[in-house]
């Protein structure tokens, strides 16, 4: 027996692929099941081209064999095997895929499934053992080879005692450390965690023996599968029942609650994939946190490449669960991730499209499940306009829904644009904490006398999502609470622009009396029987400017704000009087008083509560 030495580019690989290409080291159970996998496909393929291969697809298995005394872990199949001379070119020469020359020479490559692409996966084995024991028999062969390696060092081949054609690896574990124990792949437990992680769709069954007890408490040992081998989103939609779905994702996803719709798809083309897809009932509890990871599990030929591929799902879309499976997507060295490339992508823009139109499929068939989803997930929808600056607003806009001052109700844009009058030009909505504080707003009384709708917008976020939208369906978005609302006839306009320039002197008596936080004071039609109300000029609204400053950091931002005053309500004469009068400290009082109860009906802090306090004293007690 003559130990060889791996080449010196070999001996440099295996020591990085060791210590850094696989970054987990549970991988290796993984890899070494896939070796086991494809060398039962080659030989069923060569059994339906070769009359000599006789093969019963039933008696085809791997097998695990876990031995505590030994501290060994064996991975046995009863596949195609390799020669000496395979197991030289296979294991001796690093990076030397036999799965993949073997793809290559097969005259039918489509219907050929190999898992094994580059012909590193076994040299995972050295992440967990010190040494690895390959025993192989080849089909049609009469002897079996035995491959030995401690790593590094190099590699023996001797002859074998092997009957039966297939491959047996056997790990001899490490010993274990203060950060590593090895001895958890020995046990039962950890053995089916990882096969139902990683292996759980291999089309031929894993077995290991189990110890379980009868009825009477007596310790017997029995066969184990330990992977389902058909994938639910393979087998014919007729045969799968939504319990079988609901349980596939409640086992997978650990949701307690079942999904409010399933979502299976599947595609060929440019990039051939299964989907199966699944929109949640309710957020996680971590779902507007920095700690919530996106992204669907992928799988290739049923091995799972990534526990959570992000590239898959736009952000606006994170609260989607499930599965992809293609064979056409390209792996890394490794196989724990992925290579930059267009395969990915178009799955990815695929799977938005689908998404989207599942959505409004369920918001035209099933409004209340809609809704519920909305509550849960609509947050996410706004901030995917916003934070993408408007790009996405196409993809997006047809899935918001606010609430409406007609219908009393959630509706859609599109509804909203459906029953606007005939020469209305802009799309109306106020802002509040709440839709009831909003209905009592000055500025949407007047608004709705006009018989004009309005949506109410309740969330921090919704009039930055409007405000980059800018318009929908070419009408823009306008607030009631802004100065420059156009409602008025061209009369009105003259009038009351006329009144403003007369009353000049009286408003800057009265700003020199409030203060620097207001910008500017005018008469107005707008309000039916309040007398005073806040209106802004320029992009930030009051709304904007509470959201902007309850943000960490926040820069205090300031709206430019008017107090707007009922032109047809009595406390315009009282002002006007006091202003005729001089009586300048009154006029000051009253001043104050109006514009602290603006500010309170925007929902917005008073400067100086006591002092408006005893102003308003002043006044009663007179």
């Amino acid at each position: 027996m003559k130990k060889k030495q791996f080449k010196a580019e070999s001996k440099k690989l295996l020591d990085l692929m060791i210590n850094s290409i696989y970054t987990n080291k549970e991988i290796f159970l993984r890899e070494l099941v896939s070796n086991a996998s494809d060398a039962i496909d080659k030989l069923y393929y060569q059994s339906l081209t070769d009359k000599t291969v006789k093969v019963k697809k039933k008696d085809l298995e791997i097998r695990i064999i876990p031995n505590k005394e030994e501290r060994t872990l064996t991975i046995t199949d009863n596949g195609i095997g390799m020669t000496e001379e395979e197991l030289e070119n296979n294991l001796g020469t690093i990076a030397k895929s036999g799965s993949e020359l073997f793809k290559e020479s097969a005259d039918d490559k489509k219907n050929l499934s190999i898992i094994g692409q580059f012909g590193v996966g076994f040299y995972s084995s050295f992440m967990v053992s010190d040494k690895v024991v390959v025993e192989s028999k080849s089909i049609g062969e009469e002897k079996s080879h035995i491959w030995t390696s401690s790593g590094v060092d190099g590699y023996t081949i001797t002859e074998g005692t092997k009957k039966d054609n297939g491959t047996t690896v056997t790990l001899y574990l490490k010993t274990n450390t203060e950060d590593d124990n090895y001895d958890e792949f020995l046990e039962s437990y950890t053995i089916n965690r990882l096969i139902k992680k990683y292996s759980d769709y291999i089309t031929y069954p894993i077995k290991m023996k189990e110890i379980t007890k009868d009825d009477k408490g007596r310790e017997k040992e029995e066969d184990k599968t330990l992977n389902s081998m058909i994938p639910i989103w393979k087998k014919a939609k007729k045969d799968v029942k939504e319990e079988e779905y609901q349980d596939f994702y409640t086992d997978k996803f650990y949701d307690y609650e079942k999904p409010l719709k399933i979502i299976r798809s599947e595609v060929e083309g440019r990039v051939n994939y299964q989907a199966l897809l699944f929109i949640p009932s309710h957020a996680p509890y971590n779902y507007y946190s920095k700690d919530y990871e996106k992204g669907l599990q992928l799988y290739s030929k049923g091995v799972l490449i990534m526990d959570k591929c992000s590239d898959l799902l736009p952000d606006y879309f994170s609260f989607v669960k499930g599965i992809v499976d293609s064979e056409d997507v390209s792996l890394n060295i490794s196989r724990e991730t992925l290579q930059e490339n267009y395969q990915i992508e178009t799955i990815a823009k695929s799977l938005e499209t689908k998404i989207k139109k599942e959505l409004l499929a369920m918001l035209k068939n099933e409004r209340e499940q809609y809704e519920t989803f909305y509550r849960a997930f609509g947050m996410q929808l706004k901030y995917g306009i916003y934070a993408s600056y408007g790009m996405k607003k196409d993809v997006l806009e047809d899935l918001l829904m606010f609430y409406s001052s007609t219908e009393k109700k959630m509706v859609t844009l599109k509804e909203y644009k459906d029953r606007m009058k005939e020469d209305q030009q802009s799309i109306y909505y106020a802002c509040g904490e709440t839709t009831d504080k909003i209905d009592l707003l000055p500025q949407v009384e007047s608004v709705k006398d006009k018989g004009f709708e309005i949506l109410y917008l309740t969330d921090y976020l919704d009039e930055f999502t409007l405000k980059t939208m800018m318009n929908y369906d070419g009408k823009n978005f306008v607030n009631v609470a802004v100065e420059d609302l156009d409602l008025d006839s061209e009369e009105e306009k003259e009038s009351l622009k006329e009144l403003n320039e007369q009353s000049k002197d009286l408003f800057d008596k009265m700003k020199e009396s409030i203060g620097s936080s207001l910008n500017d004071i005018a008469f107005t039609n707008r309000l039916k029987n309040h007398p005073v109300c806040l209106t802004t000029k320029g992009d930030v609204s009051l709304e904007m400017e509470k959201a902007l400053n309850a943000m960490p950091n926040g820069e205090n931002i300031k709206a430019n704000t008017t107090l707007e005053i009922n032109k047809d309500h009595p406390i315009a004469k009282k002002l006007e009087k006091l202003y005729e009068d001089k009586n300048e400290e009154e006029l000051a009082r009253y001043s104050k008083i109006l514009y602290a109860q603006a500010r309170l009906i925007e929902g917005l802090s008073v400067e100086n509560p006591t002092e408006i306090s005893n102003l308003i004293c002043q006044e009663l007690a007179k």
